[in-house]
């Protein structure tokens, strides 16, 4: 892996929380120039998605011209954008549908991650050329859905497949409501997480009689467990991508500040991108465990940094769950445990989902439905295959199951998926977007002590500003 409603226009000055799911989109252009725009987009899409069938038949058969299926027709479309071993497990999951649903012709694509997917998807549903359905990260929904290019999960459909909305997780499932509607079906919750190595931990004094971690809560403890990894490994005590990497600063921040409340993204002037105070004091504990205090190295990328737990050098190590495989590949003594709490009163974790959306313009018919809910239910039914890579399954039933509370350490997380805090709602934000790369440059700077917190903080808010003033290219 390494990775914003309908019926109103994008905009508002409102102070919107990290849970809000509200759209913002400031710089709104002229209704003229928009529909020109949108009618420039359509027409690029048709040739798009033309010209892109005849490149991807490596990624799958696209015997139905890249689009949805013929009417009538029993055949399945479906892109996503997961590689690595999320796309291994997706096409382990791909087979046991496709071997209990012999008569469905499952087509499925794999495209590039990040913004190159979501022009693509976007372009072939402006072109009415979508496949009948689609993973999107859930950051990216709001967009989607204000660009009028996703059906809502209509209630009754939800209910004739048994996937009413409060079998799932509620924060995620939250974020897919947009105006009363649900627009995306989550399949995981993938957050910010905390690696640590038993053996390296054990020798530093840092677990209980049954080896689990004990407390790093607080910044002094954080702080301490870090120095005293450091001490036991005799390199590092924790690590974490610095350089070559905006994600991973974004990440590791957005934590910070949702644990602190902070609010993002209140207007498009620099002063209300978001609250300096607390952007500050997130920033300066980032910067004090790599500078000051010279507990993880301030110079590393994303390789070095899966590196150097791998070789079991550093004793801690902060990213996504989804490298719990690599770790467990490199054979190495480790566990997994949430992102601590660092700072402020209520719990928070960066994160963002896995989601299930239906790109098209126009209605669809039963028929055509019940094929798309039927593979969508195969898929959360297999949630422990897909919770296996780390992920946590937002379908209660996996979630909550004996079978999944088993899986160690994929599961030892799974209660952060209720705290979760996304990226906040606008065109140019979600995961792999401009935002991420505009406040994660900045934060970085931080991390290898090029830029004050204070210096940071206003670079952000100017890059930010800068997008939130452009107008949607949707």
């Amino acid at each position: 892996m390494s990775a914003s409603a309908a019926g109103r226009p994008p905009g508002g000055s409102t102070g919107h929380t990290l849970s809000s799911r509200n759209p913002l989109s400031t710089g709104q252009p002229a209704l003229g120039r928009q529909h020109s725009r949108r009618a420039l987009l359509r027409s690029a899409g048709v040739l798009a998605a033309g010209a892109m069938a005849g490149g991807l038949t490596s990624c799958g058969s696209v015997r139905s011209g890249f689009a949805g299926a013929p009417p009538g027709a029993n055949v399945l479309t479906y892109w996503n954008l997961l590689g690595g071993g999320d796309g291994v497990r997706m096409k382990d999951m791909e087979g046991v549908y496709q071997k209990a649903n012999p008569d469905v012709d499952l087509e499925a694509v794999t495209l590039t991650w990040g913004n190159p997917y979501y022009t693509k998807l976007s372009l072939a549903t402006l072109g009415a050329q979508p496949p009948d359905v689609a993973i999107s990260h859930l950051t990216r929904v709001p967009t989607l859905v204000s660009a009028g290019l996703l059906q809502p999960f209509a209630p009754e459909d939800l209910a004739r497949h048994g996937m009413e909305p409060e079998k799932f997780v509620q924060a995620a499932i939250k974020g897919a409501t947009i105006d009363g509607q649900i627009y995306a079906i989550p399949l995981d919750t993938h957050p910010f997480v905390m690696f640590y190595n038993t053996d390296i931990c054990e020798k530093a004094g840092l677990l209980d009689t049954d080896g689990n971690l004990t407390s790093v809560d607080g910044e002094d403890a954080f702080i301490e467990a870090l120095a005293k990894a450091k001490e036991a490994s005799g390199t590092w005590g924790g690590a974490v991508a610095t350089i070559a990497d905006t994600s991973t600063p974004w990440r590791f921040f957005f934590s910070l500040y949702g644990q602190l409340g902070g609010k993002l993204l209140m207007g498009s002037a620099p002063d209300e991108i978001l609250e300096d105070d607390k952007a500050i004091q997130a920033a300066s504990l980032m910067r004090r465990v790599t500078v000051e205090e010279e507990l993880m190295p301030t110079s590393i990328d994303y390789g070095g940094a899966v590196a150097l737990f791998a070789n079991q050098r550093s004793g801690f190590f902060f990213q996504g769950e989804w490298e719990v495989s690599t770790f467990i590949d490199a054979k190495i003594p480790f566990s997994m445990a949430r992102f601590p709490h660092l700072l402020g009163d209520s719990y928070a974790v960066q994160a963002d989902s896995h989601t299930f959306v239906m790109p098209n313009k126009n209605p669809l018919e039963r028929e055509r439905i019940d094929l798309i809910f039927g593979f969508i239910r195969s898929m959360l039914d297999q949630g422990i295959t897909w919770g296996e890579g780390g992920h946590i399954p937002t379908w209660l039933p996996v979630q909550e199951s004996a079978e999944y509370q088993e899986i160690k350490p994929q599961s030892n997380y799974a209660d952060v998926a209720e705290s979760a805090v996304y990226d906040p709602p606008a065109w140019f934000s979600g995961s792999g977007s401009n935002f991420e790369a505009v406040t994660g440059s900045a934060l970085g700077g931080v991390l290898v002590g090029r830029t004050t917190p204070e210096a940071a903080v206003e670079q952000m808010k100017r890059g930010v500003s800068k997008l939130a003033r452009t107008a949607s290219p949707l």
